[in-house]
């Protein structure tokens, strides 16, 4: 039985109804997107937020600290994607597992895209960025792997190098933080499908007269 001058649980330590970490995450990411990384201080971040600079330090160590969170989220489940792809067993073609990590990395974007935004305008600048590259530069030679596993299956061209083949298939998936909006006409199921359709299948009708012009 509990007295009645027993102390209850100690209560757990919050920041600022309203600006949790993850919150100030997401502000950090659309004002690096829409000012860039290098024009953006600690300040303009907590004008930003309503925030004084203290307030956000509760949280975070600072800008690099945000932009390592950042550039982790777009490239912690791309990754992971990519592992599972080239780790998995026999039994799998190559190219069922290439199709497959382009599908899902249409739909990584798509829910990372703020953050993958982020990372496709890095250039190297702090040891955070390079990171960051380095990581995308594996992903680059997994996806090489797979493609170059797939051509020795037979299932695709031999005659285009595998190291440009990974270029161009990330190229496509990239180019939707350009356009694609999550209110737009297309939800990601359906682009996920035009781009492996169109990447693996081309947009030539199979039943179409053969036409040199």
């Amino acid at each position: 039985m509990t007295t009645s001058g027993a102390a209850g649980p100690a209560p757990r330590r919050r920041g600022r109804p309203g600006y949790d970490q993850a919150a100030i995450l997401r502000a950090a990411v659309e004002l690096f997107n829409r000012k860039g990384y290098d024009a953006t201080s600690m300040g303009d971040l907590a004008r930003e937020l309503g925030l004084t600079k203290p307030a956000i330090y509760h949280h975070v160590t600072g800008k690099e600290h945000l932009l390592s969170q950042a550039l982790d989220d777009a490239l912690d489940e791309l990754t992971a994607v990519v592992t599972e792809a080239v780790n998995e067993g026999a039994g799998t073609s190559a190219y069922g597992r290439l199709r497959e990590v382009v599908r899902r990395s249409v739909e990584v974007l798509v829910a990372h895209q703020p953050s993958v935004t982020l990372l496709l305008r890095v250039r190297g600048n702090s040891d955070v960025e390079l990171a960051a590259l380095r990581r995308r530069r594996w992903l680059d030679e997994r996806l090489a792997s797979l493609v170059a596993d797939a051509v020795a299956e037979g299932r695709l061209r031999a005659d285009v190098p595998p190291p440009l083949v990974s270029r161009l298939l990330f190229g496509m998936v990239n180019s939707l933080v350009e356009w694609y909006r999550a209110d737009g006409a297309y939800d990601p199921s359906t682009v996920a499908d035009a781009i492996t359709t169109i990447a693996f299948d081309g947009l030539t009708r199979r039943d179409a007269p053969d036409q040199a012009s």
